[in-house]
């Protein structure tokens, strides 16, 4: 089958299952709207790779969504990126819940249907349930790390009112979800699950296997202080069970024009709305790294590498430095041109997870005096290796780099901001445990990028990499200087689902504001 029939039946699908997903949410007559319309049992063998295509695709926020579920949110809370448009506020954190929306549905309406219908409709011990549960645990632990509680258990299932749950429990269902994927890998180890209909990998048992394991390790430091002890246990676990070791293993999916599924940030980054943020400029600028080139591109009229601080007023951003032609865009692998002339690259991969993340998390999770397989010093030079040779860096240029005693420098913007931190990349075993977790915690933002869903989440539970503060802060809720903590629950759902939005707030141990930790988040 082509790739242009295939995308055009991933869109049907879409259509079919997403349409379903919305009536059992918005109707009580769920006998009469599940005659024909929503009559998933039609569905056959055949068509159920277009299912897990489609979840793929949502999951991961498609070019249509990923301005307002990702870049407008996780993106700045990260400060990988600041908005340089007058019309964004939520750089100043101004909740738009109108926004969120693009965050909260498609989970809702576009994977949930079609996850569920894979899980009703393949073996429960076969590859293409296991990447099934696999993809499930991706899309909410990017969910429920925005909002805390949320509907999991029951979600999809025909309900005027569905209930929350909480972040604890959802978090050790993705566990138990993880290691009985991985079992079933194992098992199926010759299977060739959903074939080319798999976005990310082909269907390529070996390295779902380590993807799993990573995800799983992943997991398992977010909750390394709200629960230590099964966050050793599940990271040791996911670490024996094999996870990502080589780029070649590097998970990135498939993006085409076909069915308007292009890359979500090669898309806006056309637009003139955001630029480099002050704190990639300090870090990437300070270490001399050779990534800068292929994360950004010189501003239009320096020429030269320059960022944003994140919270600008729209009379600051008027101001000189701070315009777009003064600033960096991203790099030619999302787009090229300059000044108000960009062309996008549709199809350029979207990143999902990769390699260095993997040594990361186990670096820190050896400072925790974990079996990760080596020492932190080892597993965090690896990470930096494995993040160059991702963008194709490799030799005595990357040798160099991790040995150097290079440090973040101010990055010469409007506010005269200092150097983001005095932290600098060569390992250092006399340093103290909080200089070697701001090292990895430092090296491992950089290399994430552009997930700033995953970043976002990161920094929160470890407060690594030192970030600015928000120059203006428009929510009374987090001044400027306080750290935003989560998204609250969005308007929608406190119109639809009162009474359920109500009973969450008391499973998030705090009122519904965006100040309030979520359950991992100690700090």
């Amino acid at each position: 089958m082509s790739i242009s029939n295939k995308y055009k039946k991933l869109a049907l699908a879409g259509m079919v299952l997403g349409s379903a997903g919305l009536m059992q949410a918005c109707t009580g007559d769920f006998e009469e709207m599940n005659t024909s319309k929503t009559k998933l049992t039609t569905l056959t063998e055949d068509e159920l790779p277009f299912l897990f295509s489609r979840a793929e695709q949502q999951a991961s926020y498609q070019s249509g969504t990923y301005q307002i579920a990702q870049n407008l949110f996780a993106d700045l809370y990260a400060q990988y990126f600041a908005t340089s448009a007058t019309y964004f506020p939520s750089d100043r954190y101004v909740m738009r819940f109108d926004w969120l929306t693009g965050h909260w549905n498609p989970i809702y309406t576009q994977v949930v249907p079609q996850l569920k219908t894979l899980f009703e409709q393949t073996d429960p011990n076969s590859a293409e349930y296991a990447l099934a549960n696999v993809m499930w645990v991706y899309a909410f632990h990017r969910l429920t790390d925005y909002y805390g509680p949320i509907p999991y258990f029951d979600a999809g299932k025909p309900a005027i009112s569905v209930k929350y749950d909480a972040q604890a429990d959802i978090y050790k269902d993705f566990f138990v979800r993880l290691d009985a994927a991985n079992t079933a890998l194992k098992a199926n180890a010759a299977a060739k699950p959903y074939g080319t209909f798999d976005l990310i990998y082909a269907g390529d048992v070996a390295k779902w296997i380590k993807f799993t394991n990573t995800l799983r390790l992943r997991l398992a430091l977010r909750i390394s202080k709200v629960d230590p002890a099964e966050a050793k246990k599940q990271a040791e676990a996911a670490y024996a069970a094999g996870v990502m070791t080589e780029i070649t293993d590097d998970a990135y999916m498939v993006k085409k024009l076909v069915g308007d599924d292009g890359n979500g940030l090669s898309r806006i980054a056309v637009w003139n709305e955001f630029r480099m943020s002050a704190s990639m400029e300090s870090v990437l600028k300070g270490y001399q790294d050779p990534r800068i080139g292929i994360y950004f591109q010189p501003a239009t009229t320096t020429k030269t590498y320059d960022g944003l601080r994140n919270g600008l007023s729209p009379t600051q951003l008027a101001l000189p430095k701070n315009l777009n032609n003064d600033n960096s865009n991203v790099g030619t692998r999302w787009v090229t041109g300059s000044g108000a002339a960009w062309d996008t690259k549709f199809e350029t991969p979207q990143d999902i997870m990769h390699t260095a993340e993997a040594y990361f998390l186990r670096a820190e999770g050896a400072l925790n005096g974990w079996n990760m397989g080596g020492t932190p010093k080892d597993l965090y030079e690896k990470g930096i290796a494995a993040s160059m040779a991702q963008w194709g860096l490799t030799g005595a240029a990357v040798t160099a780099y991790i040995n150097s005693p290079a440090k973040p420098v101010a990055p010469g913007d409007q506010q005269n901001s200092p150097a983001l931190s005095d932290v600098s990349i060569k390992w250092d075993e006399a340093a103290t445990a909080a200089v070697k977790r701001e090292k990895i915690g430092t090296q491992k933002w950089l290399a994430l990028y552009p997930d700033g869903i995953e970043a976002w989440a990161e920094y929160r539970r470890t407060r690594y990499p030192k970030l600015y503060p928000v120059v203006n802060s428009e929510n009374e809720d987090v001044p400027a200087g306080a750290v935003l903590r989560r998204i609250p629950f969005i308007t929608a759902e406190k119109e639809t689902n009162k009474a359920a939005v109500e009973a969450a707030v008391q499973l998030l141990g705090g009122p519904d504001k965006a100040s309030t930790p979520l359950w991992w988040d100690k700090n």
